[in-house]
């Protein structure tokens, strides 16, 4: 019965929707967060370095804090936002479809999971961005850029 709802197409718009919905909220209070996304679904432009690439984990995680918080934007079915990468702040503007985003996070506590598993069809599959990339953690990545410590606690 389980996967009956999670893998249903009415059950990932609902999903969709409430992510679209809490990180909307995020950006009219302000609130900086996180979020775990699948990355093989996240695309970059312009594409990232392998050596960055290399560091990212199939869930990875992105802060929206700063610069980066102040460029996301929701659109059209997409979280996108600008971010450095690596010790040289590589710059790309990421963009992540929002039934990708399986967690979002405030203070290290997911607030949100996404539980849908829809695959989508061919024709749904074109209108996604995609990256060949590798698989690794950003969080690693996001370390690295000393600009980046005064995100932290």
């Amino acid at each position: 019965m389980l996967e009956k709802v999670i893998e249903d197409k009415n059950f990932a718009q609902i999903m969709k929707k409430s992510i679209e919905d809490v990180v909307i909220y995020f950006f009219q209070t302000e609130q900086n967060f996180g979020i775990l996304c699948k990355i093989e679904e996240v695309g970059f432009e312009p594409a990232l370095p392998e050596s960055i690439t290399e560091e990212f984990r199939p869930l990875t995680l992105f802060f929206l804090a700063g610069y980066t918080f102040d460029t996301a934007r929701v659109e059209e079915d997409f979280l996108i936002f600008e971010a450095g990468f690596g010790g040289e702040n590589f710059g790309s503007v990421v963009r992540v479809p929002l039934l990708s985003i399986m967690q979002i996070i405030i203070d290290e506590t997911p607030i949100f999971i996404n539980l849908s598993v829809y695959k989508n069809t061919v024709e749904e599959v074109k209108s996604t961005v995609k990256n060949s990339h590798g698989e690794k953690n950003s969080m690693k990545s996001f370390l690295n850029n000393p600009e980046n410590s005064k995100f932290l606690k």
